[in-house]
């Protein structure tokens, strides 16, 4: 089991964030984690550092962030994921937000900083991270006229543009919203096993309390359970997915 989406840098984990990891190692294969504003972007390189070969580190700027974010700081932050390029196994969490951000300008600022990622995660040769919350058809939009390819749908909640994604050749990934989601499990039924991932956005998604990357396991019991496929089967290919999608060769 990989968790392909979290968030191990956030404040939630400081109390007690390597049992959170150890308890991680005790089931799962591997831990992708997303760093997504460059304030805890020096918190995230140590933690992956630390776990080197288990926890892996994706970055960039969360759409949502758009407002409180200068110029300079995201020439800043592109500058040292450049300057860390194997340390990251993607870019993002990055995209758009239509729920948080809904002024107009905003929002073209938004689509902006979200070209920069996509010809930035070219430049560097890495696959991109997408959120796009409310926003699905012009997330789409751009990442067709830029050319995207290696893209996972991270936060996505549009059945009928899932199938578009999906015959963009992109990867989307099911967190644990698909315990009682209803929209979830529409876009579950769309998704081709080939090409799904598992994760848990953690710590959030934990339902009022603290979520955490072993809540992976239950997504796939979940998947198991509404597609009557084995959990073994899931748990093979959404592992065997995230692995080449991240490029985690040794795990």
């Amino acid at each position: 089991m990989i968790d392909a989406h979290c968030h191990l840098e956030q404040k939630d984990y400081d109390p007690d964030r390597e049992e959170v990891i150890k308890r991680c190692k005790e089931l799962l294969k591997a831990v992708v984690f997303s760093c997504a504003h460059p304030r805890d972007f020096e918190t995230a390189l140590e933690i992956a550092e630390k776990h080197r070969g288990f926890v892996f580190l994706t970055a960039g700027i969360h759409p949502e962030y758009i407002k409180e974010i200068s110029e300079d700081e995201i020439h800043s932050f592109f500058g040292l994921l450049r300057k860390n390029r194997k340390k990251l196994v993607g870019l993002g969490e990055c995209g758009l937000d239509y729920h948080w951000v809904q002024e107009e300008d905003w929002r073209e600022k938004q689509k902006k900083l979200f070209r920069r990622h996509i010809s930035f995660a070219k430049d560097l040769g890495l696959p991109l991270v997408i959120h796009s919350r409310e926003a699905e058809g012009d997330c789409l939009d751009l990442l067709e006229k830029e050319g995207a390819k290696n893209v996972l749908m991270h936060f996505f909640s549009d059945k009928d543009l899932a199938e578009r994604a999906i015959e963009d050749g992109y990867f989307i990934s099911v967190n644990t919203l698909v315990l009682k989601s209803k929209s979830i499990r529409k876009i579950l039924k769309k998704t081709p096993l080939e090409r799904l991932m598992t994760e848990t956005d953690a710590p959030w998604l934990g339902f009022g309390k603290r979520n955490e990357p072993i809540a992976v396991k239950e997504v796939i019991e979940k998947i198991s359970e509404l597609e009557r496929i084995p959990f073994e089967e899931i748990d093979k290919a959404t592992t065997n997915n995230a692995r080449r999608f991240f490029g985690l060769k040794d795990i």
